[in-house]
């Protein structure tokens, strides 16, 4: 079972001030519940081919993985893919003007494997829950909500 979750929240904040903030993994633990670090591999730089480790807790379980950006243009939109971790995980914000600032879509898919593959049935609704309520405080972080 593939895993594909989509969800967007309007942020009443300029795009390009919350394109900034969601892209910077700095920010990461911020408003992502279940993200508990966030380290840089190599140089620390926002764009095309840096490298970030994340550990995470998701379904009571440790997560450590990193993510290689993969696409990046600023003030629109981030691709991340895994370079090490569980599964092989993509993760893409986007970022659209709207009339009361911002809409951001996160998308998560990816192909479970070994005993993840398992937990592919559970992990779509927690998912995106995960998500809905990761948006949502980054609104609050912003003060656009």
């Amino acid at each position: 079972m593939d895993v594909d979750v989509v969800s967007s929240i309007v942020i009443a904040r300029p795009r390009a001030e919350v394109a900034a903030f969601a892209m910077d993994p700095d920010h990461a633990t911020q408003w992502y519940e279940n993200i508990r670090s966030v380290e840089w591999v190599g140089a620390r730089r926002l764009g095309q081919g840096a490298r970030v480790a994340f550990v995470a807790s998701f379904l009571g379980r440790r997560l450590a993985y990193t993510y290689e950006l993969v696409e990046w243009v600023e003030g629109e939109r981030l691709v991340m893919r895994t370079a090490e971790g569980p599964f092989p995980m993509e993760t893409t914000y986007s970022f659209e003007d709207h009339p009361t600032g911002t809409t951001m879509t996160l998308r998560n898919r990816g192909t479970p494997s070994g005993f993840s593959r398992w937990l592919a049935p559970l992990m779509v609704p927690a998912m995106r829950r995960a998500n809905r309520k990761d948006l949502e405080a980054l609104a609050r972080a912003l003060g656009g909500r």
